[in-house]
Formats: structure tokens, C-alpha cells, sequence
């Protein structure tokens, strides 16, 4: 088999390695960059009637009841997560979509991108998900009640004692993949489409950058495909928040505790808590990601794959 990819390539385990890498080090860094403002947004999600002085009220709030080091709560499984996170969500996308498109040819690649990316980041972002959901459950435990526990470690120990290692760690996977699969199925489709259109606005591909280079077509394409993947994910984003808050939908199994919870919130406000907040955050972060994760490529003189009409393949 070839390792090229129309006229791509080589696409070996260098690649798909640089690929990982690359997208470990964007969500470590986007997501560790935005832990005060998602303190804020899932504060926000849990107790509405106490912090009620909307997205920039709510910083004030929150540096009054717990100081400054209040907005960096869960920053250490914030950052270790999504770098783990990031290493299978954009090396599997980068895998998923050039293998696809070696087994279907690239004509039949070419005229179902957006299938493909859609298929190629529910796959990847199912893998990430598994990887991600413990940090995830000990993260929301620390911003819900700062006092549970001194460290990540901590926090892991003490929740495994008292729920045993799924319950601890997996009670938030149905919301989690409700939240991450859409979302990243949106982001990646997105933002394929995106920057398309802006390559064909200005009258320029990949190979031939517009004045804005390849790297300002991420970023332009990354806040599109993030303030659409933000608006479809945002339901399952609040019910996770909830979810793995202490004693959050009673008793139960996880799924009568879900229909709890949305039963207690309302739908309208389980699809509008905070959603202005997300929206900011996950625009940015996702145009972040997108940035870093091209530099890093180009660092490592990996090219990144992108679809081509093999027609005009010279």
C-alpha cells in the first residue's frame, strides 16, 4: 500500500504520531488556558441561583468567595486530560479520514468529505472519550466543592472510596459522549467546510495560501466550527456538570439520575445556562486548537492532509 494520499504524503506513523502529538499539545493548552473561565461557566451550571450576576459577574464572585486560585481549580486534570484527549481526538481524526479514504478511492473520498470527517471524529472522539472521562469526573468534583480534596490524586482516591471506580469515574460517560461525540463531529465538519469556503473566497488552496496564510484560514474556520459545536452540545455539556455534582438527580441508575436532572432544570434552561459564556470559550479554544495544531505540524514537517479533487491532481 502507498503512503502517499492524493499526491499527499507519506502518511506513515511519523505522521500519525506528529498528528497525536500536535493535537495533544493544542487541547492541553487551550483547555488549560480557559480553566478560569469554564470555573466560571460550570459554576454557573450548578448553582444558577447563586451565581445569578451573568459571565463577568460570575469572575468577581467567585475571586471574592475562594480568591484569585479559585479560577484555576481543576487545572491539573484539566491540562493531563486533554492532552490525552487531544492525542486521540486529532491523531485518530488525522488516521480515521486518510485510511477511509485509501479504502473507499479518492474519488468517492472527494465527493463525501463531510461524511467522512463526520464519521472519522465520532470514532476518534468515542476513543478520546474513554481516556478523558475520569479527569473529566474529578474536575467538575473540584470546581463544585473546592474543600473535597487537596489535589487531583486526591480527589480520585476519596471518589473511588466512596463510589467504587465506575461510579467514581464513568457515572458522567453517557453525558460525556452525548457532549464530545456532536460537538466534535460539528467542529471537524465545520471547520473542513469553513476553511473551504474561505480557500475558494479568496481564490487560493492549501498549496497556494491566501495573504492570510494557511494558518489564518485555521484560526477564521476554528471560530466558526466552534460557536456552531458549542450551540449543539451545550444540553449534554450542562447535564454533565450536573451530573457529577454530589447527590445530583438522587437515586438511581445513571440514566433515571439524567431524567432527574432534566426534569428538575428544564430543557429550555438545560440548552441556555451559560451558553454565551461556552459560546466565547469554545470559539476561541477551538480556533486555538486549530492554530496550534498547524504549527506543530509544520514544527515536526509533518504536512497536514487535506482533500483534494484528484481531477485536478497534477
Amino acid at each position: 500500500m502507498s503512503d502517499m494520499v492524493m499526491g499527499q504524503g507519506p502518511f506513515d506513523m511519523k505522521y500519525f504520531l506528529s498528528g497525536a502529538l500536535a493535537g495533544g499539545i493544542c487541547c492541553s493548552i487551550t483547555h488549560g488556558g480557559l480553566v478560569p473561565v469554564d470555573v466560571v461557566k460550570t459554576k454557573i451550571q450548578l448553582q444558577p441561583d447563586v451565581y445569578n450576576k451573568g459571565f463577568i459577574g460570575g469572575f468577581g464572585q467567585v475571586i471574592a468567595k475562594e480568591g484569585t486560585g479559585g479560577l484555576l481549580t481543576g487545572l491539573g486534570p484539566t491540562a493531563q486530560g486533554y492532552f490525552i484527549q487531544g492525542w486521540f481526538k486529532f491523531g485518530g481524526v488525522e488516521f480515521f479520514k486518510i485510511n477511509i479514504t485509501r479504502k473507499v478511492g479518492e474519488e468517492t473520498a472527494w465527493n463525501n468529505k463531510t461524511p467522512i470527517y463526520l464519521l472519522s471524529s465520532a470514532m476518534a472522539e468515542f476513543i478520546a472519550d474513554i481516556f478523558l472521562c475520569p479527569y473529566e469526573a474529578c474536575r467538575i468534583r473540584l470546581v463544585s466543592d473546592p474543600s473535597y480534596a487537596e489535589s487531583m490524586v486526591g480527589c480520585a482516591q476519596k471518589m473511588m472510596a466512596e463510589s467504587g471506580f465506575v461510579g467514581a469515574f464513568y457515572s458522567g460517560f453517557v453525558p460525556i459522549l452525548f457532549k464530545q461525540i456532536p460537538y466534535t463531529m460539528a467542529k471537524f465538519a465545520v471547520q473542513g467546510k469553513a476553511a473551504d469556503s474561505i480557500y475558494g473566497a479568496l481564490g487560493a488552496s492549501p498549496d497556494q495560501p491566501p495573504a492570510i496564510g494557511n494558518l489564518g484560514v485555521s484560526l477564521a474556520s476554528g471560530v466558526v466550527a466552534g460557536v456552531a459545536a458549542a450551540i449543539i452540545s451545550h444540553p449534554a455539556d450542562t447535564l454533565l456538570s450536573k451530573i457529577n455534582k454530589g447527590g445530583a438527580g438522587g437515586d438511581g441508575s445513571m440514566f433515571q439520575r439524567m431524567g432527574n436532572i432534566v426534569a428538575e432544570t428544564g430543557l429550555m434552561k438545560l440548552c441556555t445556562t451559560g451558553l454565551g459564556a461556552r459560546c466565547v470559550m469554545i470559539g476561541t479554544l477551538t480556533a486555538g486548537q486549530f492554530g496550534i495544531f498547524d504549527i506543530i505540524m509544520n514544527a515536526t514537517g509533518a504536512a497536514k492532509f487535506h482533500f483534494h479533487d484528484p481531477k485536478k491532481l497534477h
